[in-house]
């Protein structure tokens, strides 16, 4: 895959629009933790002022009737890529930020300057990024076309990381896989590397999250003291004791369940595809996309991953939404619609997939300024017509979003 250019990307990435002030009132509100039945948000200069039952719109201030639609934060797709681009397309569907879990230094670094400067850029996603991944040579993630500093040691940690720092990256991720989930070989980080690579980033007060695809190597990465999996596993049941071990250590998930799908040889956005509610949005490309898969499957299946996600989330483990979009039967922003659908079906109550969404991965990647509707924070936010709290699915029956207070073009 070829990688865009800096100047391309530049092109792409207009000036920031003016921040708004306005009022959404008559909404269902959910804050991102929990729900209020009838309020309203008013935002001024693109930043939440007040929010609550009681609120009154201000004097002169531009009052949006809801017409009892629920209002919801911008949504946060916690596994995608987006060295390929994508950013633009993710607002359309309500996704205000991506965490990006693997890209090319250059381009996360550039599009971080972009919106960081006053206003940010309000015509795409908010994007945090891994950069680099940490892998052996010739292991998972080699083989997309970008070139990757490997190790293979654990005295090579430290450096390694430092090296990722001094990039930018904003936490770092270590690739377990040696494909044989799939039936396949490929050479991967070994036990002390791991370790020694999620001691580094710990010294120095970054995130250490792992890509995982067999119940064994889960296990191993939750052992070495990780943050969090950026995967869950289906190749089989967890041990009797996982669960309760990923508890105990605080760490979180991020199951992937969309990814998990095609990688089963489900086409996990066929679904997307077939709403009414999406037809207008998604372009033809995208369409087809939604339609594929990988041709492979694992022992387990879903089955394996939508009851170990209902295990997890009753012992209390942060679940986090994440679609790992562009893989096949995935794209930017309305993968995570499927995403929280999967994760309803997995047992989790619609309020909880929408925190998954939302609330669930600012507070797990230490984002303070997003994730909830709530006094001072960005005014990222979502309207939708219906009741999500009751069908998650109505969160794809989408009617304005806004980035920072501003009003996205759909």
């Amino acid at each position: 895959m070829n990688k865009p250019s800096l100047a391309l990307l530049s092109l792409l990435l207009p000036a920031a629009a003016a921040a708004q002030s306005f009022a959404v009132a008559n909404a269902r509100i959910f804050d991102g933790e929990r729900t209020i039945p009838h309020g309203t948000v008013v935002v001024r200069d693109g930043k939440i002022e007040s929010v609550g039952p009681d609120v009154k719109v201000p004097e002169g201030m531009e009052r949006i009737d809801a017409g009892g639609g629920t209002l919801l934060p911008g949504l946060i797709d916690a596994h995608t890529h987006t060295f390929l681009g994508g950013l633009d397309r993710a607002l359309v569907f309500g996704v205000t930020t991506e965490l990006d879990m693997g890209n090319a230094p250059a381009v996360a670094a550039h599009l971080r300057e972009e919106q960081a400067r006053p206003g940010g850029v309000a015509n795409r996603a908010d994007l945090f990024s891994a950069g680099n991944l940490a892998t052996v040579p010739n292991g998972h993630g080699t083989q997309y076309g970008l070139p990757i500093p490997t190790l293979s040691k654990p005295e090579e940690a430290q450096d390694w990381v430092d090296a990722r720092i001094a990039e930018g990256s904003d936490y770092i991720k270590i690739v377990i896989e040696d494909l044989s989930a799939y039936g396949k070989s490929r050479p991967t980080l070994d036990r002390e590397t791991v370790a020694a690579l999620v001691k580094a980033a710990h010294a120095r007060g970054k995130l250490a999250v792992v890509h995982v695809s067999t119940a064994a190597t889960a296990r191993q990465a939750i052992e070495a003291g990780v943050d969090g999996l950026v995967h869950l596993f289906t190749d089989r049941a967890p041990d009797p004791d996982f669960v309760r071990l990923v508890a105990e250590r605080k760490a979180f998930v991020i199951p992937t369940l969309t990814v998990l799908e095609s990688a089963n040889g489900i086409a996990a956005g066929r679904t997307l595809v077939e709403d009414v509610r999406l037809r207008g949005l998604l372009l033809p490309s995208e369409v087809e996309h939604l339609k594929t898969f990988y041709p492979v499957k694992t022992a387990g299946g879903m089955p394996v991953a939508l009851d170990t996600v209902r295990q997890l989330a009753a012992a209390g483990v942060p679940v986090l939404a994440g679609s790992d979009t562009p893989n096949p039967g995935t794209m930017h922003g309305a993968s995570v619609h499927r995403e929280m659908e999967l994760l309803v079906q997995a047992g989790l109550t619609p309020e909880q997939a929408l925190a998954a969404a939302t609330s669930a991965p600012a507070r797990a990647f230490r984002l303070t300024d997003r994730g909830r509707i709530a006094p001072g924070l960005r005014a990222d936010l979502v309207l939708v017509a219906g009741d999500p709290l009751k069908d998650i699915t109505e969160t794809r029956n989408l009617v304005r979003v806004w980035k920072g207070g501003v009003a996205v073009k759909r």
